[in-house]
């Protein structure tokens, strides 16, 4: 058996292997890291980190409008359903004798995009600069770590925006106001300022744990991809890799979500006194299957959200990268 020719570099192809079946498995090792880092090695150094906080902000502002746009509806639906149980909401929401109309599904979207366009855009700038960081940092056996460290970092800059963003959207939903702007004015003067922030733990207990599966399972599937098929991926395979990640999460968090929905949708009411009695109340008063409410149209809307938001940014990304400029001493050296 002669020497392998596995190439991991254009240094190391030509040497010669005294051991090939230990060479075969170094090689193969440095293969399989290669998918996720070599392609991003030159936006990791310290000149292009900005230019990748940039271009992050572009593609996830771009990826949150397209897919918030597309899906509003369903998440409708979802809250809806999952606050059927608080009277004051399910009174509002039944109005109209359960006709359902157009307008209604898309109740608040204009104000939602206002919050959804800064969030993804905030979300995406820091995750990808602190997953390139990351990587260097961490051993090729922890990547997974730190694409779940990269995405819990993401979510929880952009929850400062995403959560007002989230409470308005809700109500809206669910009937209680007619504009955005008259959304904050009266929660505002009613509950104070953090009344906008309300149900701010149950949306980082929900989000958090979200973003970071999410991302990680999305990551994780690509580098197998990579390998796999030996070529970087094209846009429909992002697509369906990123709907299966977002099935999957959406599906494992929605007890997390009807939590989250029930505290940001009960207004002055206080119907419940924190997560932990919101927990008990819903078991108690309703059962735990209740917990699982919603997630039909959950995890239909982030699977499909999760193939529209992949595609676009990874899509967008790539746009970015191929108008970005050439550095003069790469240009020096292919001269």
């Amino acid at each position: 058996m002669g020497p392998l020719t596995l190439a991991v570099d254009g240094k190391s192809s030509a040497l010669p292997s005294p051991d090939a079946g230990n060479k075969k498995v170094q090689n193969l090792s440095f293969e399989k890291k290669k998918p996720f880092a070599a392609a991003n090695m030159e936006t990791a150094k310290a000149f292009d980190f900005f230019r990748t906080f940039f271009e992050g902000v572009i593609a996830g502002g771009t990826a949150g409008v397209v897919v918030e746009t597309a899906l509003y509806p369903i998440d409708t639906i979802k809250t809806r359903l999952q606050a059927e149980e608080n009277h004051k909401m399910a009174y509002q929401a039944a109005q109209g004798g359960g006709k359902i109309v157009l307008k209604g599904l898309y109740s608040g979207l204009a104000g939602n995009l206002a919050g959804v366009l800064p969030a993804s855009a905030v979300f995406v700038g820091v995750y990808e600069p602190t997953k390139l960081k990351l990587l260097r940092m961490f051993p090729e056996n922890l990547t997974a770590v730190a694409h779940l460290t990269a995405g819990a970092i993401g979510g929880l800059a952009a929850s400062l925006i995403r959560v007002p963003t989230e409470v308005v959207k809700q109500r809206m939903q669910t009937g209680q106001f007619s504009s955005a702007p008259d959304a904050v004015r009266l929660i505002a003067s009613r509950e104070g300022f953090k009344g906008l922030y309300v149900g701010y733990g149950s949306f980082l207990l929900r989000d958090l744990p979200f973003d970071a599966i999410q991302f990680c399972i999305y990551e994780q599937l690509r580098i197998g991809y990579k390998v796999a098929a030996k070529r970087d991926l094209n846009d429909p395979e992002n697509a369906i890799i990123g709907a299966f990640a977002g099935a999957i999460t959406g599906a494992i968090t929605t007890p997390l979500d009807v939590i989250k929905t029930r505290l940001m949708v009960q207004g002055s009411a206080n119907q419940y006194k924190g997560i932990f009695d919101c927990v008990q109340t819903i078991v108690r008063e309703e059962g735990p299957p209740a917990l699982l409410k919603g997630i039909g149209p959950r995890v239909l809307w982030i699977g499909i959200g999760g193939s529209i938001f992949f595609g676009v940014l990874e899509s967008t990304k790539r746009f970015l990268a191929q108008r970005r400029p050439i550095p003069q001493e790469d240009s020096k050296k292919k001269d």
